[in-house]
């Protein structure tokens, strides 16, 4: 497989287009990968109901772009995605498509948007597994003949980057994503999403770095301009190159680190484009994330020192529960008209921060770790 990474410059959705074609023929184009008749998924982040301007979600200016590039190569496009929830039902993807602008962009395309959590899943093994050695996949990821990943430049509370490989988190169904966050472990948890990935095997990604999120990404940080796309056949390459771009030690990152160790990828790509140096902006790193950049020796001295615990703050509060829904550990409890998370059951995987509407769940650190990591959040 060709590894090589391309940067392109792009400071401005308007001409995302241009720069996707470019960045795509620094690698080597469509040719290879798509022919007349083909179903090509197209895997954005929709993560949350999000406005296109909070970063959260894959821009629907990269998705209109893929989908006319898709079938200017003869290609059908079809656009797939399972959100977090923030309510009980099914209904939060198909808000959130329509919230992030994408459900105007399949309409506009004729191209076909399907929900994962309704559109259903199947059972398959995962040879060489880690965590998952069975997986249920969405079948419209499953049944595509071209699976292309379109991740947002974010950082990630729990896993510090979060890109092009773990944007296939949202191909399995919810109680996966739950008994994932459940291993306790960001490395752990890295090969599950790893797993995952090896299922998939996606053919190409398009990194949305034009508006990136730094601070406490995936949902709760800060729109920050990174001006870049990104492409790769390799998805794990991408993210290499992708999470040093942002200051990130690529092998910090737990499904970089999980993907090589065992075969998947490669740690120093290719790049062609834009230099890498030219393009590095050092993003704010997530406070849930803090743990992640002491050394080893100290975590393994002062762990019960070097915390980093949600907490909910009861004045910002709606009661809507979507923390709860999405408590792996079931450690949010309801406690008269007020939730409280019980810090003996709490598993730090700040699922609970992530998904909340409001953003009503705040971070308390240790004073050791905020002496430790003074210099690097």
């Amino acid at each position: 497989m060709n590894t090589t990474v391309s940067i392109v410059r792009c400071s401005d959705y308007s001409n995302v287009k241009s720069a996707i074609k470019e960045a795509l023929s620094l690698i080597g184009g469509f040719e290879n990968i798509i022919t007349p008749g083909k179903r090509v998924l197209l895997k954005p982040n929709v993560l949350a109901i999000r406005a296109p301007e909070d970063a959260v979600t894959t821009h629907p200016a990269v998705v209109s772009a893929m989908c006319e590039l898709v079938k200017e190569a003869g290609g059908i496009p079809v656009i797939g995605d399972g959100s977090g929830i923030v309510k009980p039902g099914s209904t939060t993807t198909s808000e959130a498509f329509h919230a992030s602008g994408i459900e105007d962009v399949a309409s506009a395309y004729g191209a076909e948007l399907v929900n994962f959590e309704t559109s259903g899943y199947t059972e398959i093994s995962v040879p060489g597994a880690r965590q998952f050695p069975r997986l249920y996949i969405a079948k419209a990821v499953l049944e595509a003949d071209v699976i292309i990943s379109l991740p947002k430049l974010k950082t990630h509370e729990l896993t510090l980057y979060t890109g092009a490989v773990k944007n296939f988190f949202g191909a399995v169904p919810q109680k996966i994503r739950k008994q994932a966050h459940a291993l306790e472990d960001r490395d752990r948890f890295g090969e599950a999403i790893v797993d995952i990935y090896s299922i998939i095997k996606p053919h190409l990604a398009i990194m949305d770095g034009v508006i990136g999120m730094e601070g406490n990404g995936p949902a709760n940080g800060t729109p920050v301009a990174s001006g870049v796309v990104m492409a790769g056949y390799d998805c794990v390459a991408l993210d290499m190159v992708a999470s040093e771009l942002i200051g990130i030690d690529p092998l910090k990152v737990p499904t970089n680190k999980a993907a090589l160790s065992r075969g998947i990828g490669i740690r120093y790509p290719e790049l062609a484009g834009v230099p890498l140096e030219e393009v590095k902006v050092r993003f704010k790193m997530p406070e849930g994330g803090a743990t992640a950049m002491v050394p080893s020796f100290l975590m393994r001295a002062f762990r019960k020192h070097l915390t980093v615990k949600p907490f909910i703050n009861t004045s910002s509060c709606a009661l809507c529960k979507a923390c709860v829904l999405n408590c792996s550990a079931h450690a949010i409890e309801e406690i008269g008209r007020t939730l409280k998370i019980n810090q003996e059951k709490c598993i730090q995987c700040y699922c609970c921060r992530e998904l909340c509407p409001n953003d009503a769940v705040e971070i308390k650190k240790s004073l050791l770790l905020k002496i430790v990591t003074r210099s690097k959040t």
